[in-house]
């Protein structure tokens, strides 16, 4: 069987999966605190049919010759640069400029995350869509009948309360050596791998730490155009590499017609 072939189904696995990452990239185009994805690729093991030769009295070297035999996923990467922030004017919204995540408590489990659309549960808890438990200082729990509610630069929540300012704590931010490495696991949240290195609890504004900005929330980093580009990058090279398996293919077809 010819070498080809089994060359353009490495390309034609290859480029369906950078299309899936792709095609996940623009359907979280509009997700708050999203992290585009990133497909690279590598060269498979080349076979040698001759080695190289190193010079001597009356000859020069020769090159090895080598064949490739396809390629390879490297990896799919988690591209962490920082979205642009939108305004919302919602004091509950929330978007980090510069490093850090936020931390939420669902049971037992921590989660981390970039989207900081929040609200007050029945009790006056800051919480997620999903209602899991906002990470601070302390729970913060604000009155029902509480008034002007705000959120400084340094995650310090404040309330009015008959005329009193209150402070209810102070949202904490969570940074990571290799953010890179965290896992997705849906709902714009992610967990710490064994390659995301050890967690970094601090204050916003302190010791490398984004700030808090309220009133925004941070949209998706992915590039639309950059998206378009790739996508027709790749769907190029998969037209590419069925072009090569259609032409290893005739000329199977060829050896086999010579027996008639």
């Amino acid at each position: 069987m010819l070498r080809s072939m089994y060359s353009g189904v490495s390309g034609l696995r290859n480029f369906q999966t950078k299309l899936d990452v792709i095609g996940n990239n623009i359907a979280n185009v509009n997700t708050y605190g999203f992290k585009k994805g990133r497909t690279t690729f590598k060269d498979l093991i080349s076979q040698t049919t001759a080695g190289a030769s190193a010079p001597n009295e009356t000859v020069g070297g020769t090159n090895a010759k080598q064949i490739g035999l396809g390629s390879a996923v490297a990896s799919i990467d988690t591209v962490t640069d920082q979205g642009s922030l939108q305004t919302t004017n919602r004091k509950l919204d929330l978007a980090i400029s510069g490093d850090g995540y936020f931390a939420v408590t669902r049971g037992e489990e921590t989660l981390y995350t970039r989207a900081g659309n929040f609200y007050l549960d029945s009790e006056g808890t800051l919480v997620t869509s999903d209602g899991a438990k906002v990470k601070a200082d302390n729970d913060i729990t604000i009155p029902t009948e509480a008034t002007q509610i705000s959120i400084g630069q340094d995650g310090t929540v404040s309330y009015t309360l008959s005329g009193q300012l209150t402070t209810a704590g102070r949202i904490q931010l969570y940074r990571f050596s290799n953010p890179g490495g965290l896992e997705k696991t849906g709902a714009n949240y992610y967990t710490a791998s064994t390659n995301s290195g050890p967690v970094v609890e601090g204050y916003p504004g302190e010791d490398g730490a984004g700030k808090v900005e309220s009133g925004y929330l941070e949209m998706s980093n992915v590039d639309l155009s950059e998206e378009f580009t790739e996508m027709i990058v790749a769907q190029r090279a998969f037209q590419s590499n069925s072009r090569i398996i259609t032409t290893s293919d005739e000329i199977l077809q060829e050896l086999v017609n010579l027996k008639r």
